[in-house]
């Protein structure tokens, strides 16, 4: 087939940010594989940021695969479906990977071996034609967040205001932190889905540029896309190779490698003109809207040496982790610790028996070897390095030192919700700082203090109301 020539982009740098050994071959060696449905799912019912749901099914009752299992009246939320085909035994409280320590509301669904299919959601074959608000009802309806880690329902995001005139979509498949090859292995092997899924994508915003980002050390991925995008023929792609520094995967970092613009500070990328979904996301949307499937499974990289036969896998949402880590061979003998997601964002879970979840990319398995030395935190030195290492281009060391002593005013001055979290100040830092987990903290207590305010006014407000008038 005649390759199509399509416009070259010349992508640009972010400030900051480190070149990482990404350990990515560890777990791309072979396709991907189908784990087997769960004997029993854990379907927790908080998937997604925002509002929750609710569960409308009861102890007892029967669900096939795909049925909504969740009722909503609020627009920022997401519905859970059944993962699969049986009874629910239990509504009960059960530990979460997020917070593994916590207990989470869970449906718990007993399979009968049938795997029958829900009935309610009919493909589309083409969202061409389609009314706009069918196409973003379809995506809600399925259920569908964002799948490279914010789990924000991606319905939302297809609905940006008239204010903000678009520029284009951009498709992100960098995917820069080390170990996590999730996007990589859908890429190679799902290209032309996540074309179609973009096209829809379009489709719904109104825009008529996807560019679409894949870092330069996948290029098994570059090679994918790009035949998928020949076959396809659709002159509105850009297929852009970015330099494997982390986090260029971060929104707002690739955003500015790719169009030389910055996201304004409290800002979204669609306030400059572009709306930013996951690979995986635009695979999700195919599959909701062009083929009727709900979200109820996604692909998890198991990997990290603490685990014997790493890999990657399409689970069902509800799977227990320990029957990922069997799947791939079991734990080696000297497995320290386990998280989900990659070893610099990632959770660490104190138990394996925590179900998979829409949020779940990656099972990482560490020996004692790849873990910190341990070493306790010193003084900090001033040395400047997590400074020069921030991507955001903040001053970690002054909101470290204002978060310490609790001037929450201050390190809201020092712009502390720019933060992305990426942890690259605590690994560049000499003295062993915990700065994300500071800046984590600070965070927390912002939100805590203006939720006492809130509830404050709220009461001195009813009070003022139910007081008896004054005589002058």
């Amino acid at each position: 087939m005649e390759t199509m020539e399509r416009k070259r982009l010349r992508p640009g740098r972010f400030k900051g940010g480190l070149q990482l050994a990404g350990h990515k071959e560890v777990s791309t060696r072979e396709p991907i594989r189908t784990a087997p449905p769960p004997e029993r799912a854990i379907v927790p019912l908080q998937q997604h940021l925002g509002e929750p749901a609710a569960f409308n099914v009861k102890v007892g009752d029967r669900v096939v695969r795909g049925q909504p299992i969740t009722r909503t009246d609020h627009y920022v939320a997401a519905e859970l479906h059944a993962p699969i085909s049986g009874r629910v035994t239990a509504i009960e409280d059960h530990p979460v990977p997020a917070m593994s320590s916590v207990a989470n509301p869970c449906a718990v669904i007993e399979t009968d071996g049938t795997e029958r299919r829900y009935a309610g959601y009919q493909p589309m074959t083409s969202s061409k034609g389609v009314p706009v608000a069918k196409v973003v009802e379809r995506v809600r309806t399925g259920g569908v967040v964002g799948l490279g880690g914010a789990v924000f329902p991606s319905h939302v995001k297809l609905t940006v205001p008239p204010a903000h005139p678009l520029e284009a979509l951009i498709l992100n498949g960098a995917e820069s932190e080390p170990y996590i090859t999730a996007d990589e292995i859908l890429v190679r092997e799902r290209a032309s889905e996540i074309v179609s899924g973009a096209q829809v994508i379009m489709y719904a915003l109104g825009v008529n540029r996807c560019l679409v980002a894949i870092a330069n050390d996948k290029p098994h991925a570059l090679e994918a896309m790009s035949t998928a995008l020949d076959a396809e023929r659709d002159d509105r792609f850009d297929l852009i190779g970015v330099d494997a520094i982390y986090p260029v995967g971060a929104e707002r970092q690739l955003i500015k490698v790719l169009v030389g613009r910055e996201v304004p500070s409290s800002g979204l990328p669609p306030d400059i003109g572009y709306v930013c979904h996951n690979v995986g996301t635009a695979f999700a949307v195919k599959r909701a809207v062009i083929d009727g499937e709900p979200l109820i499974e996604r692909i998890v990289t198991v990997t990290g040496p603490g685990v014997r036969k790493p890999g990657n896998l399409v689970v069902r949402l509800g799977t227990l982790v320990s029957d990922l880590i069997e799947q791939c061979g079991g734990y080696a003998d000297d497995v320290e610790m386990l998280v989900m997601g990659g070893p610099l964002t990632g959770v660490a879970l104190e138990t394996d028996a925590v179900p998979v979840v829409k949020a779940t990319n990656c099972i990482l398995a560490l020996t004692r070897s790849e873990l910190s030395s341990g070493d306790d935190a010193r003084p900090c030195i001033r040395c400047g390095a997590c400074a020069q290492a921030c991507p955001a281009q903040l001053l970690p060391q002054q909101l470290h030192y204002h978060a310490r002593v609790g001037q929450l005013d201050r390190v809201l001055d020092h712009d502390l919700f720019d933060c992305i979290e990426c942890g690259c100040c605590d690994l560049v830092c000499p003295s062993h700082i915990a700065l994300t987990q500071s800046f984590l903290n600070a965070k927390a207590s912002v939100w805590a203090r203006e939720r006492r305010r809130r509830k404050w006014f709220a009461s001195a407000e009813a009070a003022a109301m139910t007081e008896p008038a004054r005589k002058d």
